[in-house]
């Protein structure tokens, strides 16, 4: 007998390193990875670190040569060769998300904070996954996928005023 197909829970770390108020549930951060189905894997493995401006100022130096805090960082598994297949691919990697911007950023843009959560979060995720922005096509393409992701989330197009 079979029953209804149960969507599996990734395997998700959240740590909360700051004392920002307004930083999404446990169950708003696994709703957003898996409204990214069918790309994420039903097992993905993966931590999400929020912390306050500080900590993000020294990552985004140490990793990107940039000295300023920004709203998220992704840090794609980097694996040794020879895992097997299924383990390799279910495991993601890292997002850093820094509160007090994402905060800042919503009502600059007049957003929902929890809207431009999912938002940063997806966007992160989709890195991890190898998306990325860098030329035209690419963030189109990527552009896109956010969008019809926040869609089926009911989160209004985040590019609204941007094209």
């Amino acid at each position: 007998m079979t029953g209804p197909i149960r969507k599996m829970t990734p395997d998700l770390e959240i740590q909360r390193a700051t004392s920002s108020a307004g930083v999404p549930t446990d169950e708003q951060f696994i709703h957003w990875l898996q409204a990214i189905d069918p790309t994420v894997p039903d097992k993905a493995s993966m931590a999400i670190r929020i912390v306050d401006e500080r900590e993000a100022r020294r990552f985004n130096f140490e990793y990107r040569g940039r000295d300023h805090a920004t709203n998220v960082l992704s840090f794609p598994a980097e694996l040794p060769p020879g895992l097997p297949a299924e383990l390799a691919q279910s495991q993601l990697g890292d997002l850093l998300l820094c509160a007090p911007i994402v905060a800042r950023e919503a009502l600059e843009q007049g957003k929902p904070e929890t809207d431009h959560w999912a938002h940063l979060v997806i966007h992160g995720i989709l890195h991890l996954l190898g998306y990325q922005h860098e030329q035209c096509a690419d963030a189109r393409e990527m552009e896109l996928l956010e969008k019809t992701i926040l869609a089926k989330l009911g989160i209004a197009n985040p590019y609204r005023d941007n094209g």
